[in-house]
């Protein structure tokens, strides 16, 4: 697991709800679709079998590490009050190019770029931790450098 054991309120909510989806939805169905499939005669080569099962075991270890992270990790509101970028901050940049993106700083276990959530241990997180309005953060890409600029913090 991640040294980073932190998440938002909101980050919490979410893996409270993955979790009640995924103990009381999904792992379910997965044991009826088994049982339904373990009757229907020989199973030795039953490729969809075995893909349910493989299914089965991957929902059961996300399962576990959803209910160890809620477990172990610490809800933390947003460090960073000052104007400084911080756990949980929404931070708006711009890159060298004038493409500005706007995110918010939380744990690998709740990132989600599709949401606009950026993990504090990616290159980017790691660039902007501590920075403020109108400082630079460089990051490294197989591209070059890319140069963002903190626009605002919140």
């Amino acid at each position: 697991m991640a040294t980073d054991q932190r998440l938002t309120p909101a980050g919490k909510i979410k893996l409270e709800e993955d979790l009640a989806l995924l103990r009381d939805v999904r792992l379910p169905e997965l044991t009826e679709r088994i049982q339904t499939s373990n009757e229907e005669g020989d199973v030795s080569d039953n490729s969809e079998f075995e893909e349910l099962k493989d299914e089965m075991m991957r929902v059961e270890a996300r399962i576990a590490e959803i209910e160890f992270n809620l477990l172990h990790a610490k809800v933390v509101e947003k460090e960073g009050a000052d104007g400084t970028v911080g756990f949980g901050s929404t931070v708006t940049i711009r890159d060298q190019d004038g493409y500005v993106e706007t995110w918010t700083l939380v744990s690998h276990q709740e990132q989600d770029t599709r949401r606009g959530t950026i993990s504090t241990e990616s290159p980017v997180g790691m660039a902007l931790m501590g920075k403020k309005v109108g400082e630079s953060a460089s990051v490294s890409t197989p591209g070059g450098i890319i140069v963002y600029t903190v626009e605002k913090v919140d």
